[in-house]
């Protein structure tokens, strides 16, 4: 008579491959991850840099021409401050590039932050 030869059901564990199936799952989900940023970086934003703002009655607003002067919230020197999709994610000041303004980032906002404003 053949003998019952019964095996355990055993999960497979990192002791037993040696460690290369932890190895392999790690380097799995790097892949995806990378694959994963791959498919939003083409993604085009809206970047704004805000020198100012000004609140104004419409009335003022009718009587605007060429010359007016428009005052704003911010002072000389005061930060610009940088919106992608509307939300706050640095401040810098105005550069000269090529006769063409820029801004040189002097704070980024924390990842932290940034994160909640994505939900207001």
């Amino acid at each position: 008579m053949a003998e019952d030869t019964k095996q355990e059901d055993k999960p497979v564990t990192a002791e037993d491959t040696g460690g290369t199936a932890v190895k392999e799952e790690g380097e799995a989900a790097d892949e995806i991850k990378e694959n994963n940023l791959d498919l939003i970086l083409d993604i085009p934003l809206s970047v704004t840099v805000e020198l100012g703002r000004s609140k104004m009655l419409i009335n003022d607003l009718l009587q605007l021409g060429q010359g007016s002067v428009i005052e704003l919230t911010k002072l000389v020197g005061d930060p610009l401050e940088i919106l992608v999709n509307d939300k706050l994610v640095a401040r810098g000041e105005v550069v000269v590039v090529n006769e063409k303004f820029g801004v040189r980032l002097t704070d980024i906002v924390d990842p932290m932050e940034r994160v909640k404003s994505l939900a207001t």
